[in-house]
């Protein structure tokens, strides 16, 4: 039983990169004007309307926004299940919260989008670029395979730097979209590592808790 609990955490975190990610190319095949991962935001994916936005302006329309916004809700819920699902693996308690605030940010992204209440938008966008990412430096400090510790802090770092980068309109070349994703990747992409570590069986055989912890990291 609670290796089933473990692997549905597992499939809960992969399944929802995977609908974050192939909804983007979904999305984007139905504007008239071509999408850039590079010049748009995630967002414009997302927007109700039609029109220039944002401070360039760039034109955004994008006929499948109902679409995009689902998907993000969608992710972050299936984020949110795998948190405590996959319990057994957090020592500590900020780790969790951590990302389990992040998810609540792709939750309120998708929930309200940036043309229609820009500042609950953004709220989301703090939570995932800054949340996020400091979860996954925390992960360091947790009970999950060694690779996956050090692939989260290097995740982790990466994002926190993008997210300065982007709010601070430096972009280094990546374009304001790019910049953007290297933040707001970072999190999915772990879980996905994670889930798919767990999936193949290389983190399910035996406790990766502290000894003597029962797993429990709400306590």
């Amino acid at each position: 039983m609670r290796s089933l609990s473990v692997r549905s955490g597992a499939a809960c975190w992969l399944l929802a990169a995977v609908i974050f990610l192939v909804a983007q190319l979904v999305v984007q095949a139905a504007w008239a004007e071509p999408y850039s991962w590079a010049d748009h935001n995630i967002s414009d994916l997302g927007n109700v309307t039609c029109g220039p936005w944002g401070d360039d302006p760039r034109y955004v329309c994008s006929p499948r926004h109902a679409w995009m916004n689902a998907a993000l809700m969608v992710s972050g819920l299936l984020l949110t299940a795998g948190v405590p699902l996959l319990r057994r693996y957090w020592r500590t308690r900020a780790a969790p919260a951590l990302l389990l605030a992040a998810a609540l940010g792709w939750t309120l992204v998708g929930f309200v989008p940036a043309d229609v209440r820009l500042g609950w938008h953004l709220l989301g966008a703090v939570l995932i670029f800054f949340a996020g990412n400091t979860g996954l430096l925390l992960v360091g400090r947790t009970g999950w395979p060694a690779s996956l510790r050090r692939l989260a802090v290097v995740a982790g770092a990466l994002g926190l730097a993008a997210a300065a980068l982007h709010l601070s309109g430096t972009y280094l070349g990546l374009g304001l979209g790019g910049t953007e994703r290297v933040a707001a990747f970072a999190v999915p992409l772990w879980m996905a590592a994670a889930g798919l570590t767990v999936l193949r069986g290389r983190a399910i055989r035996g406790s990766a808790t502290a000894r003597g912890s029962d797993g429990r990291w709400w306590r």
